[in-house]
């Protein structure tokens, strides 16, 4: 699937994205109206990363994300009511509504787990590469992560041993320019992530990540690279999130983005724009395509409102001796 992304997956592509974007800001809107519980991060403004990362996955593919997972839960096929239902806190919920946003997970479609820890993901994708090669596999382990994770002590280690034994792992950080409340600049003299790595000597690439044809196209490159046994590679995907760190967050640390500049930025619009002028989009395709995303979204939040909380004794029977813990 690596190569210039087709018509028919740009338009794909662009329906996923409208789905996550319209799920996220449903999301919070059920954040502030209690239905939602405990901390919530959107990514609304990274849709384009995720479309394109996850678009060319496979289900055998392992995919580890971090504490802003929503997108990259559906992107890579957890069923839309599911991943509501979990952040509802309801038993239909991908992990029975006690996992909450920062720990989804969905074993069928290689959803490995979403982390509140930061780079804490970075070590369990290379426990999954090495695996499947372990077994055989020509299946992969791709692992997102943000700036501030590249200085956490456990990313360099992971480059280390990644490059070492030529796992196939493909690192993929999401640079939205914030660590947290942090922009890049007050914490490291090192501008873009693919820097960071150089002296591993791994293929790394820096893109626009809210133009999603070049993320398909060099994700793909390296995706076959990596699966053919050559090793890993690292994509730093240059992005912006709309909304503050966390929902409800005051988001007085950074500039505002005018409305004018975040049409320039809009991964959404943007492709948009590409797809109407190259003739793969209609005029009245960008509304339908919001529309029946909308739509899908109010039929997931009424099914999870139907699902039951989770029964106490399902979350008591997590900690006590031969239970999880």
């Amino acid at each position: 699937m690596n190569g210039t992304p087709s018509p028919e997956q740009l338009r794909d592509a662009l329906r996923l994205m409208w789905r996550i974007r319209a799920m996220e800001e449903r999301v919070g809107q059920l954040k502030r109206a209690g239905e939602v519980h405990g901390l919530i991060h959107l990514s609304v403004g990274q849709e384009g990363v995720a479309a394109a990362v996850c678009g060319q996955l496979r289900d055998d593919d392992a995919v580890y994300s971090g504490h802003r997972a929503h997108g990259h839960a559906l992107a890579k096929g957890a069923p839309l009511p599911a991943v509501l239902a979990e952040l509802m806190g309801r038993v239909d919920g991908l992990c029975k509504g006690l996992g909450g946003s920062m720990h989804l997970v969905d074993v069928e479609h290689g959803l490995l787990g979403a982390t509140g820890v930061v780079g804490g993901n970075i070590p369990m994708a290379l426990g999954s590469a090495l695996a499947a090669r372990m077994r055989g596999s020509d299946a992969v382990a791709v692992v997102f992560f943000g700036d501030g994770a590249v200085q956490a002590g456990q990313f360099n280690e992971s480059i280390n041993i990644a490059t070492l034994w030529k796992l196939p792992v493909v690192f993929v950080c999401e640079n939205n320019g914030f660590a947290e409340f942090s922009p890049r600049s007050s914490h490291t003299n090192v501008e873009r992530v693919s820097d960071v790595v150089a002296p591993y000597e791994l293929p790394r690439e820096t893109v626009d990540g809210n133009e999603l044809a070049s993320v398909w196209t060099v994700f793909g490159r390296m995706l076959a690279a990596v699966r053919a046994g050559e090793g890993p590679a690292l994509l730093e995907c240059l992005t912006h999130r709309l909304r503050g760190h966390y929902e409800g967050d005051p988001d007085r640390y950074r500039e505002a983005v005018s409305k004018a500049e975040w049409q320039e930025k809009d991964p959404i619009l943007r492709l948009q724009r590409q797809g109407a002028a190259d003739g793969w989009l209609a005029e009245g395709d960008p509304a339908e395509l919001e529309a029946a995303a909308r739509a899908e979204v109010d039929e997931a939040v009424e099914a999870a409102r139907r699902s039951p909380f989770p029964d106490e004794a399902l979350a008591a029977s997590l900690v006590r001796p031969g239970g999880m813990s």
